[in-house]
Order: C-alpha cells, then structure tokens, then sequence
C-alpha cells in the first residue's frame, strides 16, 4: 500500500486542523521542513495541500510546492484549484499529480477538460461526511451520496481518488476503513484519508485492498514512524 506523508499549507505554514475546522488549528513549522524530513525518511510521495486556497478558492503555494518538488519525491497537490490556469501552475510549479475536489462537484466541464489533458494525473478529492459529498474546504454539503458519485468519478475516467472522512480527520480517531473499502468497491484507486492513527490503521486497510493512505497527524506527533510504515506497508505488497 502506498503511503502518502502530508503537508497540509495555511498562512505559509505547515499545519494540522482538527476536522477540517481553520479555527483548530496546530501550527508544524516550516513545510520544507517538513517536506525534507519526510523524505529523509523514504517517502515516494508527498501530499501538499494548499489549505488557504481550499477555503478562499485563491491558490498561492506555487513558490513553496516548486521548493519542496526540487527534493526530488513526487508530489500530489490540491487545494483551491478552480480554473484550467490554475491546474496548469500547479503542474508548471512542480506537481506530478494534481487533486480536485470541488470542482469534480461544481464544474464537470472544467474536470473533463482536466481529464483530457492531464489523463491519470488528475486525482479526484472526494470528501464526504455522513455520507456526502462536501466542497468548499470540507465548509458546503452538496447533498451527494458520497459512493455514487465515486462511480461517476470513475465512469469519467479518473483512476485515482483520495477519499477523506471529515468526520474523523485530524483526529486520531481511527480510519474509516469500512467506508473506504466500499468507495474502493467502485473502482477506483482509492486513497485513504482522516483518521489514520497508527499502525494497525494501515494494516485494515490494507488488508481490504486499498491502494494508499495519506498520513498526517500521525506522522507529525510520532504515533506511527513513517520510515518504518513505508517498509511494512512494501513488504506486504
């Protein structure tokens, strides 16, 4: 199983945020930092999200995504892309891959468009709580049932999905492994997010198939070593 360290940006900063809420906020110092730390530990990804733009829908991390891209690990970036200027900056600053999450809801012919551009590197951000779909840095319910729309995602030609239950997110509070593995059912790549607080975490999920996690206040308070989650969750592939 993959696993994806995170790099969560707001205000220039690396942080956490207790479901989802900017107001619960725990500041990790500088995302270079951070970046050059996970990778110090073998990571063969990274997850950069640009949290200022996912609540303002105005991105600005370009400078420090090129930063941390410069280090050589891949990396997966979201977080208040909204235009096909945007996406391609974010491709042009350094991002491997790129996650849309509200625009999969409210603009289909800008994902399309994406689609078609960018092919499997376009990874769908699919952020449920209850059940459905929100957007708008997790702040909106579309009213969307959370599984049929990982169908459409997938009848669009989206391979990949990073799936996060807000519910549990930044919490610790464990994955939602059943409801992963049923997004999973739709086949998608599905990527787990929320919640992982140590080990045996991974381990469920991996365990129902799921192609990857995002790891992030695990990580950063030491719950689970990132060096040796990279080495258990390979040699179990």
């Amino acid at each position: 199983m993959k696993l994806f360290p995170a790099i969560d940006i707001l205000n220039g900063r690396a942080v956490r945020l207790l479901y989802g809420e900017k107001e619960r906020v725990t500041d990790y110092g500088d995302p270079l930092d951070r970046a050059k730390m996970w990778a110090d530990a073998g990571a063969q990804y990274l997850h950069v999200v640009d949290l200022g733009g996912a609540f303002d829908g105005k991105s600005g991390i370009d400078d420090t995504l090129g930063k941390i891209a410069a280090l050589g690990v891949p990396v997966q970036s979201g977080g208040g892309l909204r235009t096909m200027e945007e996406i391609d900056r974010r491709f042009e600053a350094g991002a491997s891959r790129v996650v849309l999450g509200t625009v999969c809801v409210r603009d289909p012919e800008l994902l399309s468009c994406a689609v078609e551009k960018y092919g499997d590197r376009i990874v769908a951000g699919l952020d449920a709580k209850g059940g459905k779909i929100v957007v708008s840095g997790w702040t909106e319910n579309s009213g969307l049932d959370a599984f049929e729309f990982g169908k459409k995602m997938r009848s669009l030609g989206i391979a990949d999905a990073v799936f996060t239950d807000v519910g549990k997110d930044g919490a610790l509070s464990g994955a939602a492994v059943e409801e992963t593995a049923r997004m999973a059912g739709t086949g998608l790549n599905v990527i787990a997010s929320g919640g992982i607080s140590g080990m045996d975490d991974l381990r469920a999920l991996k365990a129902h198939g799921v192609y990857g996690a995002i790891l992030g206040r695990a990580i950063y308070t030491g719950n689970i070593d990132l060096k040796t989650a990279i080495g258990e969750m390979r040699d179990a592939e």
